[in-house]
């Protein structure tokens, strides 16, 4: 069910709230000439590397999301090149529904774990960790045949 009623603790009446997804961004960060990407090590559950991303603000552009998450957890100057694709499997995410816009991005400067993220590591293209969180994987490696 996308809604539920409940009261309103203000007035009694009752009203419809509505349960909808989570709006994410994901970064394909990679040097700037793209020889391999960046990934995170997460912080908190669920664990293991991932790509550096995270949640929308309200008010806040896609672009400029993904832009602020990727600084934020990787400490590089991040240069947006493209919308790469969305992603929406309700269970991409075990902790709760998301959907995700995964923008290609090239990465400037020291890379050092911020904010949630432990590290972050670069990694060439054929030499990517065993155990990468959530649907990452997967991105990478859609990543990966669209540039064949």
């Amino acid at each position: 069910m996308s809604k539920e009623s409940i009261r309103c603790p203000h007035c009694g009446r009752e009203v419809e709230r509505y349960r909808n997804p989570f709006p994410t961004v994901d970064l394909i960060l990679m040097d700037p000439e793209e020889t391999g990407l960046w990934l995170i090590e997460r912080r908190n559950p669920p664990e293991g590397w991932a790509l550096p991303g995270g949640f929308v603000d309200y008010g806040e552009g896609l672009e400029e999301a993904a832009a602020r998450e990727g600084r934020e957890e990787t400490s590089l100057e991040i240069e947006i090149v493209d919308q790469f694709r969305a992603y929406g499997d309700p269970g991409r995410d075990p902790r709760f529904h998301t959907i995700t816009v995964v923008f290609a991005a090239h990465g400037r400067g020291e890379a050092k774990g911020a904010d949630d993220a432990l590290q972050a590591r670069f990694y060439k293209w054929d030499d990517l960790p065993s155990t990468i969180a959530f649907d990452h994987g997967g991105i990478i490696a859609d990543w990966l045949s669209s540039r064949e």
